[in-house]
């Protein structure tokens, strides 16, 4: 913040006048005033005191005496055991607020060529059933991440893993063929992955009434699942996809081809996409042949079986599977693989996975054995790990099919119908037409869930609350959503009253605590959005956008802005406003979320 770099040259200037000593810029700790003390910016006196040989507060005392005489951003100061509080002249806020307007993409760091490549994984569905609600925080975590990266100047490169293989497709391509009775996503009117994902829940139906007959007859539970005919069938269908066989691997293609249409779907509403998507049935052979490539190298080593395995003692964890004794893959030989090739399409300078945190082990020993088979970001691979979500107890009416998981299509409609529900009762709607009623329905019903999602810290797991998320008061996308929309509408009644922003505001005009205050605070959109790159956080996004909002209220609740006699204070509210609703803009869409110029 520029005004924050005037005062700290002044402060190293203080300490060299005063105390004849330079000091360096790390030992300035200068931070917001606190709302209970008077003054906007506070300086901690402590790191000085070697340099004073005095007291903190009559160190703070003379460092503000010297300020207030030399610099002439300070009007005034306040010493408080230690804390040097700092009020500064208006016109230096005012001047903040210029420079923020003049800037279209305030806080935003473009990418160059040069900038750092950074690879982020996100979605990994499986293709034997829909996305759910735990696929609905990965995708919106990834996606937001990779926007606040790429507005921290980073090239991002967004990349989903489609696990497209293996015995759980299988038991969705058998069920299919045996009860499917040739049923098509157009012949039944249904998207593609809710119908595969009835054929795989049909084949468990059938497999558990199998077990329970076998185990009626008297065998143990263990033993009626080794005599499952229907569980051999399946895996004698994967032995036949495996090694190529026409008729199932034409099968699995077409199925997949299924879902992968109804996955498409579901991402384009959600307004999440990719740059490339991998699938593991291709690159889980390339995954075998790294694996290989290390055994010649005795980076791993055979058991008597003829398994592959690699010994992480010296790291301080245990021997870990790569490959079956049968020679088929496991997770661990797949993610290799797919690192092969990422790394051959593009020169990645760091790879974030975005799996949910039961999967840490997993990737404490993937970022290992990357790096012993000499790729660059293995080492510092991130695994972005994030914590589990699910509904409020008793919230049966959006069980999926499968009766256990929420359904992302099933949430994603009733959160659009309850926005147009509660949009209406509050009389939102009203003066709009059908077309416009829906496409505001459809902002805010999206907003809503994908803010109440974001605003919680990643690591933490957390309930989705869909009546809480729809509220348009608190800490909600409706709340957000709500003050842009009242902003335009502001700018709008300006316009009709021949009132635009201004180039450049008066310098002199006096600023209210209020007023000064919401510049502070536009102004700590860019400090605030290199924070959530740096700790990969989204969360600081959403929860700065609200504090924005919040305190935008209670200036419009206060001030008046149209009807503001003096020409100077209703250019520089309207300025203020305008950039509010440009932050707020900004912020909302590195979280993928839509603000309504209507509402």
């Amino acid at each position: 913040m520029k005004v924050e770099q005037t005062i700290l040259t002044s402060i190293i200037s203080a300490i060299k006048h005063l105390y004849n000593t330079e000091v360096d810029s790390s030992l300035v700790q200068l931070q917001k005033t606190r709302k209970e003390f008077k003054g906007h910016l506070t300086l901690v006196a402590f790191p000085f005191l070697k340099i004073s040989k005095k007291g903190p507060e009559q160190t703070g005392q003379e460092i503000g005496e010297w300020l207030k005489e030399n610099s002439p951003e300070v009007a005034d100061f306040n010493v408080v055991k230690g804390f040097l509080n700092l009020e500064i002249n208006s016109s230096c806020w005012v001047g903040l607020l210029s420079d923020i307007n003049s800037e279209e993409n305030y806080g935003i760091v473009q990418p160059t060529d040069n900038s750092p490549l950074v690879m982020i994984e996100y979605s990994s569905p499986n293709t034997n059933k829909p996305l759910h609600l735990g696929h609905i925080r990965n995708n919106l975590l990834g996606f937001a991440l990779a926007e606040v990266l790429k507005a921290n100047g980073l090239n991002v490169k967004k990349t989903n893993i489609v696990n497209d293989r293996g015995i759980h497709i299988c038991k969705s391509m058998l069920a299919w063929k045996k009860w499917g009775n040739g049923a098509t996503p157009e012949s039944t009117g249904e998207k593609g992955d809710h119908l595969v994902g009835e054929y795989y829940v049909l084949f468990d139906k059938h497999y558990k009434a199998e077990l329970d007959k076998l185990q009626s007859e008297g065998l143990s539970k263990e033993e009626a699942e080794a005599k499952s005919s229907l569980m051999a069938e399946a895996r004698e269908m994967l032995r036949m996809w495996e090694a190529g066989d026409t008729e199932t691997v034409e099968l699995w293609k077409t199925m997949n081809s299924w879902v992968y249409a109804g996955f498409g779907e579901t991402y384009k509403v959600l307004g999440v996409d990719f740059d490339k998507i991998y699938y593991e049935s291709e690159t889980y052979l390339d995954g075998k042949e790294k694996v290989l490539e290390g055994l010649e190298k005795n980076i791993f080593y055979k058991k008597e079986d003829g398994s592959v395995w690699v010994d992480l003692s010296a790291e301080g964890l245990d021997q870990k599977l790569l490959l079956r004794g049968d020679g088929t893959s496991v997770y661990m030989t797949q993610d290799i693989g797919t690192a092969e090739q990422r790394y051959k399409d593009f020169s990645i300078d760091k790879m974030v996975y975005v799996v949910g945190n039961e999967q840490n082990y997993h990737f404490q020993v993937l970022s290992i054995i990357l790096d012993k088979l000499g790729f660059q970001f293995g080492k510092d691979l991130v695994h972005f790990s994030y914590g589990m979500v699910e509904l409020p107890k008793g919230m049966g009416r959006m069980k999926s099919r499968e009766g256990t998981v929420v359904d992302a299509d099933d949430l994603i409609e009733d959160m659009i119908t309850t926005a147009r529900e509660t949009s209406e009762e509050l009389g939102k709607l009203d003066n709009c037409t059908d077309e416009e009623a829906a496409n505001i329905a459809r902002i805010v019903g999206l907003g809503a869930l994908k803010y109440f999602i974001l605003k919680v810290d990643p690591k933490k797991n957390m309930v989705f609350n869909p009546a809480e998320s729809i509220d348009f008061n608190g800490n909600t996308g409706p709340f957000i959503q709500y003050t842009y929309a009242r902003i335009q509408s502001v700018l709008r009644k300006a316009a009709e009253q021949g009132l635009s922003i201004p180039q450049s505001l008066e310098k002199e005009t006096n600023l209210t605590e209020k007023e000064t205050a919401l510049i502070q605070l536009i102004a700590e959109f860019a400090s605030t959005l290199k924070q959530a790159g740096d700790e990969y956080n989204p969360a600081l996004i959403a929860n700065y956008v609200y504090e924005l909002v919040k305190e935008y209220n209670q200036f419009y609740h206060d001030h008046s802005i149209l009807k503001e006699e003096d020409k100077n204070i209703k250019e520089l509210r309207l300025t203020l406003s305008a950039n509010v609703a440009k932050i707020v803009k900004t912020g909302m869409q590195l979280l993928g979320i839509e603000v309504p110029d209507r509402m």
